[in-house]
């Protein structure tokens, strides 16, 4: 235990004064007694030694309140939910089809509001955006009004890359650009950016790429770095066609490709079929619960000790003596 101003410690010397007063006082009050001859049971007899108690309280009391003017605090484990979320939204054309209603891309907005709203500020959440490519629309944080302004500005446009999504995420995770090999994406595998088992990301996507790239190497980069991935399916398998720039294009949910990029990383697998289901989903994410050592003042805590012992002694005195100390 530590004190934040130990210098006001040295009132607990009036704790010995105050008891050497009291002793003294007692020894004068039977010497009066003798004197003045009172061979009577004396008053304070009856309740014997206990008429002590009272005053050993107060005491007592007196040191504990005391010591919290010294504004004490101890290092104390406390459980907690912390790590990194990345929200890693797919804003392809296809997230404009209307098989989860209004669309997907807003039903996968309004849950997020949701999920950033209910996180604990140990938890910081990053929104990635991403299609034929990817970018960082906010870094982790636990700025809640600057996550809804990102997750606000989405807008679909252009085809799907699901690397450049998990791509983009790591980095995000990481805080720094993470180099891509000569050999591009495929080479990512065996790359090296570190450990971050408290990391997770949430992938929300019809999976449906129109990118040829295999996400499997930087799936297994984000699967040796810790960093477990929650796919989210948005869509239907029988999917729905949306009108673009005068083309009816034929759009469905693609479980194979999310489900396999889930369970390489540890993570699973969710279909969302409802606005409500997302924000169901969002709640069964696995955030990473930790144990860690944080300093709490405990002036509150002596104030209530000192407070309760305080009461006893009253309490005491009214029973034993009939009159309060």
């Amino acid at each position: 235990m530590r004190f934040l101003q130990p210098e006001l410690l040295v009132a607990l010397v009036l704790v010995p004064v105050v008891a050497i007063a009291y002793v003294l006082h007692r020894r004068r009050r039977s010497t009066v007694i003798e004197t003045a001859g009172a061979l009577a049971r004396p008053v304070d007899d009856g309740p014997g030694r206990r008429r002590h108690l009272p005053v050993i309280l107060q005491l007592l009391a007196l040191t504990v309140l005391l010591t919290g003017f010294a504004r004490p605090e101890a290092d104390i484990d406390l459980p907690r939910v912390e790590g990194t979320a990345i929200l890693a939204f797919d804003v392809s054309n296809s997230m404009l089809a209307d098989d989860l209603e209004p669309t997907r891309i807003e039903a996968a907005q309004a849950a997020a509001h949701v999920f950033i709203d209910n996180q604990p500020s140990t938890v910081r959440v990053g929104i990635v955006a991403f299609n034929d490519g990817g970018v960082i629309t906010q870094t982790p944080t636990d700025d809640k009004a600057a996550l809804h302004a990102a997750v606000d500005r989405l807008a679909p446009d252009g085809g799907t890359a699901l690397p450049q999504g998990i791509f983009t995420s790591l980095n995000a995770i990481a805080e720094e650009s993470i180099q891509i090999p000569d050999g591009g994406l495929e080479d990512l595998a065996t790359a090296d950016i570190g450990y971050f088992g408290s990391g997770v990301i949430v992938l929300l996507s019809d999976g449906e790429q129109t990118e040829m790239n295999d996400p499997s190497a930087v799936t297994q980069l984000a699967a040796n770095a810790g960093v477990r991935i929650t796919t989210v399916g948005v869509g239907s398998p029988e999917g729905t066609v949306i009108e673009l720039d005068g083309f009816n294009i034929a759009t469905a949910l693609d479980e194979e490709s999310l489900s396999a990029i889930a369970d390489a990383t540890g993570g699973q697998y969710l279909r969302a079929t409802t606005e409500a289901d997302l924000t169901e989903i969002y709640d069964t994410i696995d955030l990473e619960l930790t144990v860690r050592g944080e300093s709490v003042e405990l002036t509150g805590l002596f104030a209530a000790v000192g407070a309760v012992l305080l009461l006893v002694s009253g309490l005491a005195s009214m029973r034993w003596l009939g009159r309060m100390p």
